[in-house]
């Protein structure tokens, strides 16, 4: 089954059928309550298209681009000379063919196929979060925090044991790069890393205070994320997996929902050199599904969000990424996208995902998480395949497919909202934080791992977990998708399910 396509990665539609007491917060273009932050303004015409311009990292060769990028009709926003990625706004159509044949540039590619600025989209839902009458009545044992009860996922992880151990290091900081960070909400606003935030929306970095928070019409998609790995124990609402280490908010969402690669690039090069042991990403790229090489638009992308990703581990960060939400076997011969480009009109193509890249999750280097729900096995929307999938962690699903040990209710993943509240969503947008927690717990036990040590010791104490088979998720009498490989590593679970007390007892 095939669940419905998101621009971010991505709080998916749970099929119909699930309680609708279990039906909270899960769409995307949600509405959020945080106060409005403008993004950094840049000024653009009608007809103008975002462009990357790639280069040898270095001054002299950027400076000499830089020259005939103005030859060729372009305006430079802002360039990152230490990966050689040069920003440009240009309404020239002709502008990437161009600059293509300037000595110096190894690739150049519209990052959109839509005008600056992007038209504005429909909501496509609203969250129902926990009312203030629920979250009053919350109960917990002593010693966890009022919605504890509700997250099956922790003890699925082992988290809650974990915990009992180490909360993790406040040296530590998870870079949360998604559609902005709530950090007045009283579960985030303890950990929160003022420095390591920032809004990366135009491409250049924007360091108003409060920049990275999403505005009132904006998902709550990166403020739920932020809240799964380092909710504060602090006897308010839920807990994170790794609920005494940092967390900052990098904003590279535009207000309409599009992670455009000026922005992704913005938001990997600020987390490289603001300090950032682990980013999460849990989007992909706009507006291709897939990033095919023989595109020259498209490689310019994949180049550039590549050098973007390896910087950020270069300089010590570990790149966690959601695997996705279409039930797509990412190491078949061919899938059949019918989402690109989807800021303008979309259509059908078939893809080889070995050559064409759903980026960041496949860039090499990039922890790619599928998801599982409450009864532990794939969940239904969660992407897979072997040799892709790297680790699996929850991510929920459907209530009337994987129904929680009580005294949890939903299938889905609570998580923190803006205006200091909490609601469930699901998706690998949900799984990869709890691998980004796992991760922010072993660099808290081990502080000078490296990026490569941290992620070998992820897929080593992950519990091996061998393939669902068959797997048919609805009952249906219908293979849902096919696991292959062994128990120690296959396409549905990776390595493994994440373990967060091995992390920090191993």
């Amino acid at each position: 089954m095939t669940a419905p396509h998101a621009r971010y990665r991505r709080a998916v539609a749970i099929p119909a059928g699930m309680a609708m007491a279990t039906a909270l917060a899960f769409l995307p273009n949600t509405t959020a309550t945080a106060a409005d932050a403008a993004p950094a303004a840049v000024s653009a015409d009608a007809t103008s298209l975002s462009y990357v311009v790639n280069v040898k990292p270095g001054h002299s060769t950027s400076a000499y681009v830089k020259k005939a990028v103005g030859k060729a009709g372009g305006t430079i926003v802002t360039s990152y000379d230490q990966i050689g990625v040069i920003v440009v706004h240009s309404s020239n159509p002709d502008f990437a063919k161009s600059i293509r044949k300037v000595r110096g540039v190894q690739s150049a590619g519209a990052t959109r196929t839509k005008p600056l600025p992007t038209a504005t989209t429909g909501d496509l839902g609203t969250p129902k979060a926990l009312s203030a009458a629920e979250v009053a009545k919350a109960e917990a044992p002593a010693g966890q925090d009022p919605l504890q009860p509700q997250q099956w996922d922790l003890p699925a992880i082992k988290a809650d044991k974990a915990h009992e151990k180490s909360l993790g290091s406040k040296k530590v900081t998870v870079a949360v790069i998604d559609t902005g960070v709530d950090d007045t909400h009283p579960d985030i606003a303890p950990n929160f890393d003022r420095k390591a935030s920032v809004n990366c929306v135009s491409g250049k970095p924007d360091t108003a205070d409060g920049a990275w928070r999403p505005g009132a019409s904006e998902s709550p998609h990166g403020t739920h994320v932020a809240g799964e790995i380092a909710a504060a124990k602090n006897g308010v609402g839920m807990t994170g997996v790794a609920p005494g280490v940092k967390v900052s908010g990098i904003k590279v969402s535009n207000p309409d929902g599009f992670f455009y690669t000026e922005a992704v690039v913005c938001g990997f090069v600020w987390a490289a050199e603001h300090g950032v042991g682990v980013t999460n990403n849990s989007y992909y790229t706009d507006p291709w599904y897939f990033n095919c090489a023989g595109d020259p638009d498209q490689k310019a992308l994949l180049d550039a969000v590549a050098r973007a990703s390896r910087y950020a581990e270069k300089k010590g960060a570990v790149n966690v990424a959601a695997a996705g939400n279409e039930n797509y076997d990412l190491s078949s011969d061919e899938i059949t996208d019918p989402s690109s480009p989807n800021d303008t009109t979309p259509g059908d193509r078939t893809v080889d995902p070995s050559e064409c890249l759903d980026i960041p999750t496949q860039l090499p280097g990039v922890v790619t998480v599928a998801s599982t729900g409450a009864k532990g096995i794939k969940s239904s929307f969660s992407n897979y395949g072997l040799g892709v999938a790297d680790i699996a962690a929850p991510g929920g699903d459907s209530t009337s497919y994987q129904k929680p040990e009580a005294p949890a209710t939903s299938g889905l993943i609570l998580g923190t909202l803006p205006g200091g509240k909490w609601g469930y969503m699901a998706g690998t947008s949900m799984a990869s934080p709890h691998v980004a927690g796992v991760a922010a717990l072993i660099k808290s036990t081990h502080p000078y791992a490296s990026p490569a040590l941290v992620k070998a010791l992820l897929y080593a104490e992950a519990d091996a977990t061998p393939c669902t088979d068959p797997y048919d998720i609805d009952a249906d009498g219908k293979i849902d998708a096919v696991c292959e490989g062994s128990k120690n590593r296959n396409g549905f679970y990776g390595w493994g399910i994440a373990d967060a007390l091995d992390a920090v007892t191993k």
